[in-house]
């Protein structure tokens, strides 16, 4: 791959970078890694070599069709953040007081990467796409928004994130390497509710691999039982 650098251009996808997003480019480099390239009317995070790599902290949907269009033509390397771990700080409403800081219960997992993977499960097809996933330890920085008052957290939004530390990644090349989400002991055919409950997730997320892996052809349906299909291994 031939790629040219637009000099008017460069640092120009850097404006709006959040902390976490710039945090975990930092983390990935290698020398000699080119960022914010100009490519094909987009712009690449990481260039190394003859491989593009995309950090995409949240929403899939909105870079769709962005991976679509470069893995035609290039090899590209999504890379996602899960956090295992997070932390919650408020700043203190008005500027006054002190900010607090507390662990929040909820810890992600591999799995959770299937909650965006559901808007291009496909994708995993092609042999110019591979998915890596990093577990992380992060910072979540809430300040208080009076216009939000009425949202489910009483008007607390989301400022930043923040790295703290990556603490495991894993890298996906073909949909053979999702077969680990079909545990071996997972008896066929299975429904969702069966996947769930080896799993020990929620039938929601459980639901959200399904239709992945069967979009991938990792999976296939087999019938049903009750209301519910049932799937095999393909």
């Amino acid at each position: 791959m031939s790629t040219e650098i637009d000099p008017e251009s460069v640092h120009i996808g850097t404006l709006n970078e959040k902390a976490l997003h710039a945090s975990l480019k930092d983390w990935y480099a290698e020398p000699d890694d080119v960022f914010e390239v100009a490519l094909d009317g987009y712009f690449i995070d990481v260039v190394r070599e003859d491989l593009l790599i995309e950090i995409q902290t949240r929403n899939f949907s909105a870079m769709k069709r962005k991976l679509f269009d470069l893995t035609e033509r290039h090899r590209v390397r999504l890379v996602h953040p899960i956090a295992q771990q997070k932390w919650i700080i408020r700043t203190p409403k008005g500027g006054k007081g002190k900010e607090t800081r507390r662990k929040s219960p909820k810890r992600g997992a591999i799995e959770n990467i299937f909650e965006e993977l559901v808007a291009f499960p496909k994708l995993m097809t092609n042999p110019n796409f591979t998915l890596e996933v990093l577990l992380i330890h992060e910072e979540e920085v809430r300040k208080h928004d009076a216009s939000k008052r009425g949202w489910r957290r009483k008007g607390w939004v989301t400022q930043e994130r923040r790295l703290i530390d990556v603490v495991d990644q894993r890298r996906f090349s073909t949909p053979e390497d999702m077969r680990i989400f079909i545990p071996d002991d997972l008896e066929e055919p299975f429904t969702t509710a069966d996947l769930a409950e080896v799993l020990g997730k929620p039938r929601r997320l459980a639901q959200q691999i399904a239709y992945c892996l069967r979009g991938m052809g990792t999976i296939e349906m087999d019938g049903k039982k009750g209301n519910a299909i049932l799937y095999r291994r393909a």
